[in-house]
C-alpha cells in the first residue's frame, strides 16, 4: 500500500483515514496551488491556518472517495492522466512542456499536480458510477416541471455563492441549536462588513467551500425549491437570511441574475455516436484504436447506423443506429459538444475522448431554436437530473464521511 515505508521524521502525520494517513507535506503540497486559484478569483486571501484547515477537509473527503472507488474496482491509469494533461494544454493553448512550465511557475510541483488530478479522474468515475447512473427521472415529473415552468413564463438563471453549516443525521435537539446559532453568527459577520467569500472559505462545510462559495450559473431547476423561493425575492448582491433545510443551515449570496423572459435562442444539434467505453477490460488505447477503425470502416463506406449498432457502448442511442436526437448546449460532455461544434454538416470526427471513453461523432443538422415559450422535455430532464444528482451526491458524501475512521492527530496544522 502507499504507506508501506516509513515517513521521514518531520514529515508528521496531520489525520488518519481509515487504513490511510495524510501527512504535512501533504497538505503544504496542496496550499500553492488553492491561492493561485483564489488570487485569479479576486478573494482576499485567509491566514494560513483557516486556508489549511479547509483544504485538509477536503482532502479528507477525497481521501474517502478515493479509497471507496479503489475497493469498488475503479482505477485510473496513467494513460488516462496523461490524455487529461494533454487537454488541458491544449485548452490553455499551450504545448505540454510549455503547460508544465506554467505549473512550476506557480509554485506547484507537476508531481502534486498529477496526483490531484489523478483524484479528481478517480471521484469523476466514482460519482458517475454511483451517483449520476443511478438517478431515474420519471416522464411524470418531466411533465410537471414543464407544466410549472411554463406557468412561470419567465425562467431564470442565478449566479450564486452559499455558505452550508451541516446538521447530522439524526441529530439531536441540542445540536441542530447550536448548529442553526452558529449560521446566524456567520451571516451577522457578513452583514457587520465581512466579504462573503472570505467568510465561505472559513465556515463553510460544503463542497465549494475553497471557491468562496461560489457555485457559479444555475437554472431554477437545478436548485431545491427552498433557494429559488429565496432567490426570486433577491436582487444582485443581496445575502439571505439563514435557511434550514434538512442537511443543514444555508445562506446565500445572489451575484447576479439573467433570464427572465427574453427569448433564448439556442443553437440546437442533430448529433449521431459511437461510444466505445474504457474500463477493467479496455484500456485507453484499446478503446482509441478500435474507435479509430471503425471510423476508417465509415469512411469506406461503411454504414454509420449499422456499425453503431452491432458496436456503439451507449445502450440507448445503440438501439437507434447512434443517434441522439436535437442536443442542446451543455447536454453533452465539455470535449463532445466543443468538437461537435467544430463540426460540418455530415464531417465525421476525429476520436473524440471524454471520461466515458472514446466517441465518434457526427452531426447531421442545426437549427435555432427557441427556449423562451416553455423548458423542452431534454432541458426538464438534464435540469431535474442534475437537481436530484447534487441532492444525492451531498447525502451519499455524508454518509461516508460518517462511516470512515477519520482521527486528527494535532489542532496546530500551520
Amino acid at each position: 500500500r502507499r504507506r508501506a515505508l516509513p515517513l521521514p521524521d518531520f514529515d508528521r502525520i496531520l489525520v488518519v483515514v481509515n487504513d490511510d494517513v495524510i501527512t504535512h507535506s501533504e497538505l503544504d503540497a496542496r496550499v500553492p496551488a488553492i491561492k493561485q486559484q483564489l488570487i485569479q478569483q479576486h478573494i482576499q486571501l485567509p491566514s494560513d491556518e483557516i486556508l489549511k484547515r479547509q483544504i485538509l477537509e477536503r482532502m479528507i473527503m477525497e481521501r474517502i472517495q478515493v479509497q471507496f472507488a479503489n475497493q469498488s474496482g475503479i482505477h485510473v491509469s496513467t494513460e488516462e492522466v496523461d490524455q487529461a494533461m494533454q487537454n488541458l494544454a491544449q485548452q490553455n493553448h499551450m504545448t505540454e512542456k510549455e503547460f508544465n512550465d506554467a505549473i512550476a511557475q506557480k509554485g506547484i510541483k507537476l508531481a502534486t499536480f498529477r496526483a490531484q488530478l489523478l483524484t479528481q479522474l478517480t471521484i469523476q468515475q466514482l460519482v458517475e458510477r454511483e451517483i449520476n447512473n443511478r438517478i431515474v427521472v420519471s416522464q411524470v415529473e418531466i411533465k410537471n416541471f414543464m407544466a410549472q415552468a411554463k406557468a412561470n413564463a419567465k425562467p431564470e438563471e442565478y449566479n450564486i455563492s452559499h455558505i452550508l453549516i451541516s446538521v447530522p443525521d439524526g441529530a439531536s435537539s441540542d445540536v441542530i441549536a447550536r448548529a442553526k446559532k452558529s449560521a446566524q453568527g456567520v451571516l451577522q459577520k457578513i452583514k457587520d462588513g465581512a466579504e462573503f467569500e472570505q467568510v465561505a472559505i472559513a465556515n463553510s462545510q460544503d463542497q465549494n467551500a475553497l471557491e468562496g462559495g461560489n457555485l457559479g450559473w444555475k437554472k431554477a431547476g437545478q436548485l431545491p425549491p427552498l433557494f429559488v423561493a429565496a432567490l426570486k425575492k433577491m436582487q444582485p448582491g443581496d445575502v439571505s437570511d439563514v435557511l434550514r433545510s434538512p442537511n443543514g443551515f444555508h445562506i446565500l449570496k445572489l451575484n447576479d441574475r439573467r433570464g427572465g423572459g427574453a427569448h433564448q435562442l439556442v443553437t440546437q444539434s442533430h448529433i449521431r455516436h459511437i461510444l466505445i467505453r474504457t474500463n477493467e477490460l479496455v484500456s485507453p488505447t484499446e478503446a482509441e484504436n478500435k474507435i479509430k477503425q471503425l471510423r476508417s470502416r465509415i469512411e469506406n463506406g461503411d454504414d454509420f447506423g449499422a456499425i453503431a449498432r452491432a458496436n456503439s457502448d451507449d445502450p440507448l442511442s445503440a438501439a437507434n443506429g447512434g443517434d441522439l436526437g436535437w442536443v442542446n448546449p451543455g447536454e453533452t460532455a465539455p470535449e463532445f459538444e466543443k468538437a461537435a461544434d467544430a463540426l460540418k454538416i455530415n464531417e465525421l470526427s476525429q476520436p473524440v475522448k471524454t471520461r466515458y471513453g472514446e466517441h465518434l461523432i457526427q452531426v447531421l443538422a442545426r437549427r435555432q431554436q427557441d427556449m423562451s415559450p416553455e423548458v423542452n422535455e431534454s432541458s426538464a430532464r438534464q435540469q431535474l437530473h442534475a437537481l436530484k444528482a447534487d441532492e444525492r451526491y451531498d447525502q451519499w458524501l455524508r454518509q461516508l464521511r460518517d462511516e470512515a475512521y477519520v482521527e486528527y492527530r494535532t489542532d496546530h496544522i500551520n
